[in-house]
């Protein structure tokens, strides 16, 4: 049976980006066929490579993960040489990603106005902390930060705590890459129509600001800032985590008055409901310590799995707060098979998560890990740009490569 045609394929794009941000669009591009090409620095590599938990290969888990269906090359993109040599690729390539601070690729010559001449059809994603524009363009930034000045570090914790990691110190990195992914997708379709390619612009708290609902218009409207609230959702209640009998977590989302009428009933608080006490979203959230603390007091006379249980036969949403060993043992993750083991010469049969989203006709996939520092040098420079062994020898000897 054949493999069905990825979407991308045909595409090629030259990630010269490090990190997470930017690359991580080069990941999703790599995962349904397009060729990716990793350009990193001679002898030292994307700094990913340490980045997170060592492997036995040499590099760390998080490379091996996030480097998926990449082909290394080293390049030195500092030295004339290697910038002409970057040139060509780009020339061959329809997809620049990079996340260098603004000015840089500029003073090396390879900025914008320079790469669009000389493939005026390529189109380039440009990740960095603030943006290539206003008064902290020049500024350094990784996840951390965008999260922070996104605004939803202030957002994450215990109201009397300080703001807290809102899950992942790299949320802003990954976002960044989606929504620059979705940018070069645009940026593609009218490449295809026009024959011209344009730059894609994304700052990395610019996605976390966007992701945060009504934050701004409630603030702009009536002056409303929004505070720290633990596991509650603004808006909303009872909409947060409760504990269990046996020491775990579930998280119970009742977000209009039709779903709390049923957990009030499930709980034996019929009464509560509808023309009741808390019948309104309005009356729940003006007492919202009294709400949480009735559905807590219902959560701990059970397990986690019979809260569970008893929620999804009454039609209340709820699900696990699931530690990461508790995905690995749980059976919607080992049906969709959310986590997989590809087959890999550096680090055969590590589990990694799965392609995300899947397509019906034309799924993407994963077909190696993350490669080794300039795996792909001679398949690249040789085999598409032509280059013969007494070149690439002379390019290694100046470590241009």
């Amino acid at each position: 049976m054949s493999t069905p045609q990825r979407p991308l394929e045909g595409l090629r794009v030259l990630d010269i980006a490090t990190y997470i941000a930017s690359p991580f669009c080069a990941t999703l591009m790599a995962e349904f066929g397009a060729e990716v090409i990793k350009v990193e620095l001679p002898g030292v590599g994307d700094p990913c490579r340490k980045l997170g938990t060592p492997d036995d290969c040499g590099d760390t888990l998080v490379w091996l993960s996030e480097a998926r269906n990449k082909k290394s090359v080293t390049l030195d993109l500092r030295q004339p040489a290697g910038a002409e040599l970057f040139k060509k690729l780009v020339s061959k390539c329809d997809v620049v990603t990079e996340n260098f601070q603004p000015g840089t690729l500029e003073r090396w010559n390879l900025g914008w106005e320079v790469l669009h001449e000389v493939n005026p059809k390529m189109v380039m994603l440009r990740v960095s902390g603030y943006g290539q524009t206003g008064p902290y363009s020049g500024k350094p930034g990784f996840g951390r930060i965008g999260n922070a000045f996104g605004g939803i570090s202030f957002l994450a914790g215990d109201p009397d705590r300080a703001p807290a990691t809102p899950g992942s110190a790299t949320l802003a990195d990954y976002l960044a890459g989606v929504f620059g992914g979705f940018g070069v997708m645009a940026a593609l379709r009218h490449a295809d129509a026009t024959g011209v390619g344009q730059y894609i612009d994304v700052g990395l708290y610019e996605p976390i600001f966007r992701i945060l609902d009504e934050l701004a218009p409630a603030y702009d409207k009536g002056g409303y800032i929004r505070e720290r609230m633990g596991a509650a959702t603004v808006n909303v209640c009872p909409h947060s985590h409760y504990p269990t009998k046996d020491g775990r977590w579930v998280a119970i989302a009742c977000t209009n008055d039709k779903i709390f009428a049923r957990l009030a009933e499930l709980i034996g608080h019929r009464d509560f409901a509808n023309e009741g006490k808390y019948g309104t979203i309005q009356q729940r959230e003006a007492d919202r310590a009294g709400v949480d603390g009735m559905v807590t007091d219902w959560t701990m006379q059970y397990s986690q799995k019979e809260v569970v249980a008893l929620c999804d036969e009454a039609q209340v949403p709820c699900g696990i707060v699931a530690a990461v060993d508790e995905i690995f043992e749980n059976e919607q993750y080992a049906a969709r098979e959310n986590i997989t083991r590809p087959k890999d010469d550096r680090a055969d049969g590590l589990a990694v998560p799965n392609v995300v989203p899947r397509l019906s006709e034309t799924p993407g996939g994963i077909e190696w890990l993350g490669p080794a520092l300039g795996q792909h040098n001679e398949e690249i420079y040789s085999g598409l740009l032509g280059l013969s062994e007494s070149d690439l020898e002379a390019l290694r000897e100046t470590k241009v490569i």
